[in-house]
C-alpha cells in the first residue's frame, strides 16, 4: 500500500479514536494517537491477517500490552473491517462488546490485556508457540514507554533473547509521558535501546509517524535471525489533534464536546491535506 493510502487510514483511525472516546466520555485518547501511525501499517499492511476469518491458524497475532490505549486498536480494526466503524461509538458502553480494555470475544483481538506489563508475556508465549509447533506466523506487541517500567517486561525480554524468538517484534510506544507525568521524571527507563539489547535483541530506532521509516523497520525485523526485535517508535503524544499534543493531561480523559469539534477539525484539516497531496 502507498504512504498516501496509509496516512488517509491513519487519519480515519484517529477520527475513531476521538470518536469513542468522546462518546464514552472516558478513555485514553493520547497513547492511543501516538500509536495511530503504527496501528494502521500493522493492520493494513504488515500483519497477515484476514477480516473475513479473524481465527485464521496461520494468522500473525497481536498483543496490545499497554491495553488501555484501546480505542486505537479497536479503531484500527473497525476500519479494516472487523466490525462495523459505527460501534466505535458504544466503546465503555453498558452492554458493548467494546469494553475499556482489549478481550477475546472482540473479532481481531488475540489476547486479552489491561494489566501492564503482562501482554509482552502472553505474546513471546505465543511466538515461542509458534517456534515448537513448527508455524510460521509472526507475534507483534505493543508497550508503553511508562509501562517498561514494570519488571515482568524485563523477565519476558530475557526469556524471548534467551529462546531466540527471532518471529517475535516488541514495539515501545516512545512518546516520553505517562500518567504521571515525563518519564524520565517519574521512573526512567533510558536507554530503551540499550536495555533490551542487553537482553540479546535486535534494536531499531524509528520515527513513529513515517510510514518509509517504519516499513523499513519491519522489513529489518523480518530479516533478523536469531534473535527477538525491539523497535523503539520515536511518537508525539497526542498526535494530530492540536491541544492533545505532547500534554501529559490527555493520557486519560475524554474530549468534552467543544474540544470533540476542535479535534475533528484538526483532523479534518488533515484530511484536505491529503487529498491535495493526492493531486
Amino acid at each position: 500500500m502507498d504512504n498516501l493510502e496509509l496516512k488517509k487510514h491513519a487519519n480515519d483511525v484517529r477520527k475513531g479514536i476521538v470518536t469513542s472516546t468522546h462518546a464514552a466520555k472516558c478513555g485514553h485518547p493520547g497513547g492511543s494517537l501516538s500509536a495511530a501511525d503504527l496501528y494502521t501499517f500493522l493492520y493494513f499492511e504488515e500483519m497477515n491477517i484476514d477480516p473475513k476469518n479473524p481465527g485464521k491458524e496461520d494468522r500473525d497475532r497481536f498483543v496490545l500490552s499497554k491495553g488501555h490505549t484501546a480505542p486505537g486498536l479497536y479503531s484500527a480494526l473497525a476500519y479494516r473491517g472487523f466490525f462495523p466503524v459505527e460501534d466505535l461509538k458504544t466503546l465503555r458502553h453498558l452492554g458493548s462488546y467494546l469494553q475499556g480494555h482489549p478481550n477475546m470475544h472482540i473479532p481481531g483481538v488475540d489476547m486479552a490485556s489491561g494489566s501492564l506489563g503482562q501482554g509482552i508475556s502472553a505474546a513471546a508465549g505465543m511466538a515461542l508457540g509458534a517456534k515448537l509447533s513448527n508455524k510460521d506466523f509472526r507475534v507483534y506487541t505493543l508497550l508503553g514507554d511508562g509501562e517498561i517500567e514494570e519488571g515482568q517486561v524485563w523477565e519476558a525480554a530475557m526469556f524471548a533473547g534467551f529462546r531466540k524468538l527471532d518471529n517475535f517484534v516488541v514495539i515501545v510506544d516512545n512518546n516520553g509521558l505517562q500518567i504521571d507525568g515525563p518519564i524520565d521524571q517519574v521512573c526512567s527507563p533510558y536507554p530503551i535501546d540499550k536495555k533490551f539489547e542487553a537482553f540479546n535483541f535486535h534494536v531499531i530506532n524509528v520515527d513513529a509517524h513515517d510510514f518509509d521509516a517504519l516499513r523499513n523497520a519491519f522489513n529489518e525485523a523480518k530479516a533478523t535471525k536469531g534473535m527477538p526485535t525491539a523497535i523503539i517508535m520515536h511518537s508525539v503524544k497526542g498526535k494530530g489533534v492540536s491541544f492533545m499534543e505532547n500534554s501529559v493531561d490527555w493520557h486519560g480523559k475524554a474530549p468534552n464536546d467543544d474540544e470533540y469539534a476542535t479535534a475533528m477539525a484538526d483532523l479534518a484539516k488533515i484530511d484536505e491535506e491529503l487529498a491535495k497531496e493526492g493531486k
